[in-house]
């Protein structure tokens, strides 16, 4: 985990065991969100009608942390299946697919080189889900699309101190930690190893989940 050319938080670069886990093949869709929304009545996410966030395909932004908990519970007593959200150190690993010390999940290039969007060039908004092309795990818009919650408290300084085995983050904190680029931002890729957080009760238009299966 982490990365010598990125921040002070993604440093000291380490290894750490990980138990086996699986991760949706692409971010929650605004279809699927809609599930939940019918079975539980649950309110929808501030920008549920914006016209440039709602397509089904396109990834469910605006959820808290606590809803997108929330959504990984109702998925799992509908499935009989324990879902949950990745911890920081599964997403990376995930994001990485299987290339090790790889800046982004294709590799080493920058995004630039890439025929990649992140964004919907004809509507705004992020683009629909598994419009890139994958990684090496068959897992699409790891680097692009929107902010994933993670299920770890963030600390700045976790990796001076996190265990080898299943990190599951700091014991406590105020924000959350959250991966992946986001739409919204002038460069819409973010690294493998690049950290980022956010108070878990915050509703932004870049923020979505992902969801998890494992120990």
């Amino acid at each position: 985990m982490g990365c010598e050319q990125g921040q002070d938080n993604e440093r000291p670069v380490h290894r750490v065991w990980l138990e086996s886990f699986a991760l949706g093949k692409h971010p929650v869709t605004n279809s699927e969100y809609n599930l939940f929304l019918d079975a539980t009545g649950s309110v929808p996410p501030p920008f549920w009608s914006d016209p440039l966030l709602t397509g089904p395909r396109k990834p469910v932004v605006g959820v808290t942390w606590f809803e997108a908990v929330a959504y990984c519970d109702w998925l799992g007593t509908q499935t009989g299946q324990s879902f949950r959200l990745p911890t920081e150190a599964e997403w990376e690993r995930a994001a990485r697919g299987g290339r090790e010390g790889g800046l982004f999940p294709w590799g080493d290039e920058p995004p630039t080189t890439r025929a990649m969007i992140g964004s919907d060039g004809a509507t705004g908004g992020p683009a629909p889900v598994g419009v890139n092309a994958p990684n090496d795990f068959g897992l699409y818009d790891m680097s692009e699309g929107v902010h994933e919650w993670c299920s770890d408290f963030y600390d700045y300084n976790y990796y001076c101190y996190s265990p080898e085995c299943n990190p599951q983050g700091a014991a406590s904190g105020e924000r959350r930690v959250s991966r992946g680029g986001s739409w919204r931002h002038q460069i819409k890729f973010a690294r493998c190893a690049a950290r980022s957080s956010l108070p878990p009760i915050f509703k932004y238009s870049d923020y979505g989940l992902r969801v998890a299966i494992g120990k």
